[in-house]
């Protein structure tokens, strides 16, 4: 029979952790509210364990030892999953945690939040933004709201709403011209793009039998909000999705200046985690989402 592994108990991994980042035993004792010298025998006991010194001494500061910084990176992870796992099982009061694209959160659920919270006045919610193209499905969040170039086989996705690309321009004046009315007009204004693929122009001008995009002037960004904040300075016309512009639209402050909605294959879904599945709230979330997704089809 194999011996026992028996590791080293995760209060003292805690230790080794808080007094590496703060280089003392002061500090790190302060922050585990026990004395200097009970953080000193966790470490003799970390010592014990591996039988190699893992910090380097001196009367001003400590230093990890190579073996340290080995303990040290096992360490972090392991109570790193061990906070994940106590939030995923207990989640007491915490909020439930999106993480989403900037413009989506500014243009799709920001005007949506004064409803959630009237119809759910005990829920809380925690929205961390990106400015990157893609949602990075790392960290640790309850969900992430993203865009899927098709609709997924996979009911850990939920739609939210389909896209539907449409040009959109400032009421007035673009390029100081008047608003373009055909295709044929448009070749006079500058393209604006809200991803740096500009693949939402060209699906649209080839859906509608447009010239190629490479035969216009462009301004490209890599966000929608951006892309609509310049369109509504008069700065070109703007390809965006229906439903992000629609707010903008009903104010005023843009306009769709000819041409038919394309709906492509695009959907904005939402990607429930693990820790979302096990949270409390999750079915009124959820539900209040399939209200969204009702109110935009």
């Amino acid at each position: 029979m194999d011996k026992l592994y028996r590791p080293p108990s995760v209060g003292a991994l805690q230790a080794l952790a808080l007094v590496a980042e703060s280089d003392n035993f002061t500090e790190a004792a302060e922050k585990l509210h026990l004395t200097q010298s009970a953080v000193s025998r966790k470490i003799q006991q970390l010592e014990s364990h591996y039988g190699v010194p893992l910090f380097a001494r001196n009367s001003r500061s400590v230093q990890l030892t190579e073996h340290g910084e080995a303990v040290l990176e096992v360490a972090r992870k392991i109570l790193k999953e061990l906070q994940m796992l106590d939030e995923r099982i207990s989640p007491r009061d915490r909020p439930f945690r999106i993480r989403i694209f900037v413009s989506l959160a500014v243009r799709w659920l920001l005007p949506r939040l004064t409803g959630f919270y009237a119809q759910h006045p005990d829920l809380s919610l925690s929205i961390e933004t990106v400015a990157t193209e893609l949602v990075d499905p790392s960290g640790n969040c309850d969900a992430y709201i993203l865009y899927l170039p098709e609709p997924p086989d996979d009911p850990a996705f939920i739609t939210l709403f389909d896209e539907i690309l449409v040009p959109v321009c400032a009421p007035d004046a673009v390029n100081d011209k008047p608003l373009p009315t055909s295709l044929e007009e448009l070749s006079q204004y500058t393209l604006i793009h809200g991803s740096t693929g500009q693949h939402e122009w060209a699906t649209w001008l080839k859906a509608h039998g447009g010239s190629a995009a490479r035969h216009y002037k462009h301004i490209t960004f890599n966000l929608d909000e951006l892309a609509m904040n310049a369109a509504a300075r008069g700065l070109g016309v703007a390809m965006t999705d229906l439903t992000l512009a629609q707010e903008s639209i009903n104010r005023g402050d843009l306009v769709i200046p000819f041409g038919t909605p394309l709906k492509t294959k695009g959907v904005y879904v939402l990607w429930l985690q693990t820790a979302g599945a096990l949270h409390p709230a999750r079915q009124r979330i959820l539900q209040w989402l399939a209200q969204q997704e009702h109110a935009e089809r």
